[in-house]
């Protein structure tokens, strides 16, 4: 296929994320097994070889998108005001979280929708999740809320898997506002954290 100019000249990391942009989506639509090499180029405007001049195989780049997500999971704390009361957090958290989910429809669509791959791709699936449960143990602990130590990590797989279920659920009807969603998650999250989360 012809490559434009313009995307002969982007810097190696702008034509990276050009890639990791197209092929998320296909990725979440078709599943890693049926996303082609060839439709991912196609969709980011470069060749095959480019691709795998960034990527060694299509493994590679699902496996880095799957890691930016779990990567990007603590920066949604980053924005909280550690003087804010419990409640106040969880909402900034979630107004954050929720315009990163809407802008990353497809890692929640990879992570919990595809079961395709091999052991070491459905591995880092896996690793994701326990990433997100731990940056939701680390927030109730940190918070001071009073539950007991050894409910803390069954509270934040709890929470994790049921945000995970709610944003797919909302991934499937965007007519819904996102208030509504924060509404939703907010009235969930001081339920399970109990008093101290109001």
């Amino acid at each position: 296929m012809a490559v434009s100019a313009r995307s002969q000249r982007l810097p190696a990391d702008e034509r990276r994320a050009t890639i990791l942009a197209a092929a998320g989506p296909l990725f979440a639509r078709d599943g890693y097994a049926a996303t082609r090499i060839d439709d991912i180029a196609a969709a980011a405007g470069v060749t095959k070889p480019i691709i795998y001049r960034h990527f060694a195989s299509k493994k590679a780049l699902y496996a880095a998108l799957l890691r930016k997500h779990r990567d990007d999971l603590p920066s949604f704390l980053d924005r909280v005001d550690p003087a804010a009361a419990p409640g106040e957090a969880v909402i900034s958290i979630l107004e954050h979280w929720l315009d990163y989910v809407r802008e990353n429809r497809h890692a929640w669509v990879m992570i919990f929708r595809d079961s395709s791959g091999d052991e070491e791709i459905r591995a880092l699936r896996d690793d994701v999740n326990l990433r997100a449960r731990e940056v939701l143990a680390g927030f109730i602990s940190d918070r001071g809320v009073r539950i007991p130590p050894e409910q803390v990590e069954p509270t934040a797989e709890l929470l994790s898997m049921g945000l995970a279920g709610m944003v797919l659920w909302w991934i499937d009807h965007p007519e819904v506002p996102k208030p509504v969603i924060v509404a939703v998650a907010a009235r969930v999250i001081a339920a399970a954290l109990g008093p101290t989360a109001n």
